[in-house]
């Protein structure tokens, strides 16, 4: 509904675009904007700029902002890679106040008082999120229960199953509070849900808390400084292509090996690498992951030393090349 409603702002945007653009390979640093969802934002690029083979890397809600990973061509095969990485995010909560959905999307649940509360009290409950190692699942959420997603069911009136995750969180803050309301920040790992850790502080502090605003600031290995805004994405199409990372720029924390023809041949055969074959001075152990280029330079696969045998080797786990 959201995506539907942003293109009818720009029926003209659609109109003047004949020519659709090459199919780009390479990662889209998008500054999402608060309203669509990820999927909408998606559905408008590969529509709008002919990026038919598009995925991302880390969802967010529709009332959340920042940083969305986009993923076009053959990066598409780097959301794995991708995802894995920390984030960092920055918002507002509402203290007193309980939806069923822990944002402002949802239907109120729960309103108490919040004034007997210090503001030492609300910034050492902030703090403790980073203590935090299980988190609940939002009944509102995509995660699924019986291959259905918890949301669809939780709209149905059904009930839903209580799901827990294990979560990372390195550091949690406040940045400022004018109670009622609460501006925070959170490092943590992937996967984490924010709206429920906001759930979780009201129900510490026994006055509920609702999630009001989201942005994410950082997602591994790119910062909202870098990303583009989805009108300037779909309004400037001649400039796509030079604001798409290349595919070994978006995994600048992964060692880069060139091959030679003959071992690039090799690896797209579906042949192990051996892990003195690429020319490192020491066996490099078992689990590290790198990037194999090819004699120009080019993304050729994602690989990882593994035994076989009793053997090291590097065995392929993306193909990157382009056929």
């Amino acid at each position: 509904m959201h995506a539907a409603r942003i293109r009818l702002q720009h029926p003209e945007r659609e109109a003047s675009m004949t020519a659709k653009a090459s199919q780009l390979h390479g990662v889209l640093v998008l500054d999402k904007p608060k309203g669509p969802t990820s999927a909408g934002c998606l559905a408008q690029i590969k529509r709008i700029l002919g990026q038919k083979k598009i995925g991302h890397a880390g969802t967010l809600d529709p009332m959340a902002r920042g940083v969305l990973l986009v993923l076009l061509g053959q990066a598409t095969k780097l959301a794995g890679a991708l995802t894995e990485g920390g984030k960092i995010y920055s918002g507002k909560l509402k203290l007193g106040l309980a939806t069923d959905t822990y944002d402002l999307e949802g239907k109120v649940v729960r309103e108490a008082p919040y004034e007997h509360l210090t503001p030492e009290a609300v910034a050492a409950a902030v703090s403790e999120w980073a203590t935090l190692t299980m988190q609940d699942v939002p009944p509102y959420s995509a995660a699924k229960h019986q291959g259905k997603p918890l949301y669809q069911l939780s709209r149905e009136g059904k009930e839903t199953p209580l799901k827990s995750k294990s979560i990372s969180i390195s550091r949690a803050e406040v940045l400022g509070m004018d109670l009622p309301w609460v501006d925070f920040r959170v490092e943590c790992g992937p996967g984490t849900y924010i709206r429920s850790l906001v759930h979780s502080l009201g129900i510490r502090l026994e006055c509920g808390a609702t999630m009001t605003e989201l942005t994410r600031e950082f997602s591994h290995p790119f910062r909202l400084e870098q990303a583009f805004g989805l009108d300037q994405v779909l309004d400037e199409p001649e400039l796509l292509a030079t604001r798409v990372v290349p595919l070994p720029a978006a995994l600048p924390h992964w060692p880069k090996l060139a091959l030679s023809s003959r071992l690039a041949g090799q690896v797209k055969n579906g042949i192990p690498v051996g892990a003195c074959d690429t020319g490192a001075a020491e066996t490099p152990p078992a689990g590290q992951r790198a990037l194999f280029l090819d004699p120009d330079g080019g993304p050729l696969a994602l690989a990882e030393v593994r035994l076989v045998d009793g053997k090291p080797v590097w065995a392929i786990v993306r193909g990157l090349w382009q056929s």
